[in-house]
C-alpha cells in the first residue's frame, strides 16, 4: 500500500508525461503484467470521472493495467452504485486516494444548465435522473451574474459539480469518513482540460 501523498505525486508526474506527449514503459501493457495482475490488484488511486471518450484516465495521468480503479459515469455524479464502487475499491484494495475527476465543457452540465434555463418534458427519465443530481450544485451559479455569461458560468457549474461529488464521498459514507479519519484515505477534485492536456487539482489538496 502507498500513502495519498504518494499516489497523489505519482498522478502528477504521470499527467506531466501526457501533456508532453510522452509515455513511459510501465504503462504499456504487457503479457507480463497480465500474468502479475491474474491473481490480485493494487490500484495505486480511485478515479471517478466522467464517462466522456476524450477523458481516459489511464492515459490522462500516464497509467499502466492495474495501477487506476476507474469508475466512469455521465457528469462525474456520485449516486449509491458509485459510493459503493468506491467504498469496495477503498477497502478491499487499500487504497488511499479517491480523485473526483471532471473535465472541461462537460456535457453533462451543459444539459443541466438548459434544463434548469428551458425544463425539456420529453428528456429521459434516465438521463434526469443524472441532470437531477448535477442540479442542487448549479442552481445557486443561476442566480448571479454568471447567467449573463454562458462560457463562465459553465466554468464555475463545472467545478461546483465536482466538488459536490468530492464532498458526497467525504461526508455521505461512514466507511469513507471512518477510512478519512483514520486511515489516510484522501478525496480530491480536479478538472482535466480537453485543450491542454492538463489535470488541475484544485479540492481538498492537503
Amino acid at each position: 500500500m502507498i500513502s495519498a501523498g504518494e499516489a497523489l505525486q505519482l498522478l502528477l508526474e504521470g499527467n506531466e508525461r501526457f501533456v508532453a506527449g510522452f509515455r513511459s514503459s510501465s504503462s504499456r501493457p504487457s503479457q507480463r503484467q497480465r500474468d502479475r495482475l491474474v491473481e490480485r490488484q493494487n490500484p495505486i488511486a480511485i478515479i471517478l470521472g466522467c464517462s466522456d471518450s476524450r477523458v481516459p484516465a489511464e492515459m490522462v495521468f500516464d497509467q499502466g493495467l492495474g495501477d487506476l480503479f476507474v469508475i466512469r459515469v455521465a457528469g462525474n455524479v456520485v449516486a449509491p452504485s458509485q459510493v459503493a464502487s468506491v467504498e469496495f475499491a477503498a477497502d478491499r484494495f487499500q487504497t488511499r486516494l479517491v480523485v473526483v475527476m471532471g473535465h472541461s465543457s462537460c456535457g453533462a452540465v451543459l444539459a443541466t444548465i438548459e434544463e434548469l434555463q428551458l425544463p425539456v418534458s420529453s428528456r429521459s427519465p434516465n438521463l434526469h435522473a443524472i441532470v437531477g443530481r448535477i442540479q442542487p450544485s448549479v442552481e445557486s451559479l443561476m442566480d448571479t451574474d454568471l447567467k449573463n455569461n454562458a462560457d463562465k458560468l459553465l466554468e464555475m457549474a463545472i467545478r461546483a459539480n465536482i466538488r459536490s461529488s468530492a464532498n458526497h464521498l467525504r461526508h455521505g459514507s461512514p466507511i469513507l469518513e471512518d477510512l478519512i479519519q483514520t486511515n489516510g484515505l484522501l478525496v480530491v477534485g480536479a478538472e482535466y482540460s480537453l485543450e491542454t492536456g492538463k489535470v488541475d487539482f484544485f479540492d481538498g489538496m492537503p
